[in-house]
């Protein structure tokens, strides 16, 4: 069975650095798989994507990541954001082949708890046995799978909003817990600002602050969503280490703006910083 390297990076405390994928397109996701990233994650909290074309994005980085990681590159991982934390989404996801979920707005241990015991399979969780997806996309045979699951899937939880940062000491001392992950835009709403990716605001460098200190309290990674690579590495500096960068989408319209700019073409000002 294949091992999970995100996991193992995170384990060691070394970046580990990926891309949210929106596009409801498993050949994008394929391409995005030869690039190099640790992992792609695919969107379904926010972006027009169901469960079918899901599985075959897993399935589509799992195996182009494999193929790298065998020719001595690097072994990109499928991962996916549930559109909420519920045991059938996390369930759903797993058995159909993601090596890791991120699960949005965990705000209380109860909420933290959930997520553990959908994600990992007993003594740990209570995750119910079946699906077929999911050990094809590790390389091996679902009795291999159900046995060392939980030493490989991913279990990130997401402290974006002011509650999450209050509990965050009950949020991340809870076992089976991987990384958390911030998402800016969220976290600056809810605390009555202007969402954006970056902000000197006192009160959210004190968040993210606070967040990184009680991570390290509990051997749980810092993560956290980052515009550019300017900013990533501004990030790993600071310690994060979990950190996604734009997206697949601000990726593809970045770069198209770029040649539009060099051959003097004015672009319409729209710019997705996601």
């Amino acid at each position: 069975m294949r091992t999970n390297p995100v996991r193992e990076k995170l384990r060691r405390g070394q970046p580990s650095i990926g891309t949210w994928l929106c596009l409801p397109d498993p050949t994008a996701a394929r391409l995005l798989a030869c690039v190099g990233f640790d992992w792609l994650t695919v969107e379904l909290e926010h972006a027009p994507v169901n469960i079918e074309t899901a599985a075959a994005a897993f399935g589509a980085v799992a195996t182009q990541g494999a193929l790298a990681g065998a020719a001595g590159g690097v072994a990109t991982v499928p991962l996916v954001r549930v559109p909420c934390n519920t045991t059938e989404n996390i369930k759903r996801v797993l058995d159909n082949g993601a090596c890791g979920i991120v699960v949005p707005m965990v705000n209380s241990r109860a909420e933290a708890e959930a997520v553990v015991a959908a994600a990992r399979y007993r003594p740990v969780g209570r995750r119910s046995v079946g699906g077929f997806l999911h050990a094809v996309n590790f390389g091996t045979d679902p009795a291999t799978y159900y046995q060392r699951a939980n030493d490989e899937i991913l279990v990130v939880v997401q402290t974006e909003h002011v509650e999450a940062v209050e509990r965050a000491d009950e949020i991340l001392s809870v076992p089976g817990i991987d990384a958390f992950f911030i998402g800016p835009n969220d976290l600056l709403q809810s605390m009555g600002r202007t969402p954006a990716m970056e902000s000197d605001d006192p009160a959210f460098v004190a968040a993210l602050d606070h967040l990184r200190a009680v991570g390290r309290k509990h051997g749980v990674a810092a993560g956290i969503h980052t515009a550019d690579a300017a900013a990533a590495r501004r990030r790993v500096a600071e310690g994060f280490q979990f950190i996604a960068v734009a997206s697949d989408v601000a990726l593809l319209l970045a770069k198209a703006s770029e040649e539009l700019a060099a051959l003097g073409i004015a672009g319409t000002g729209q710019v997705v910083r996601y």
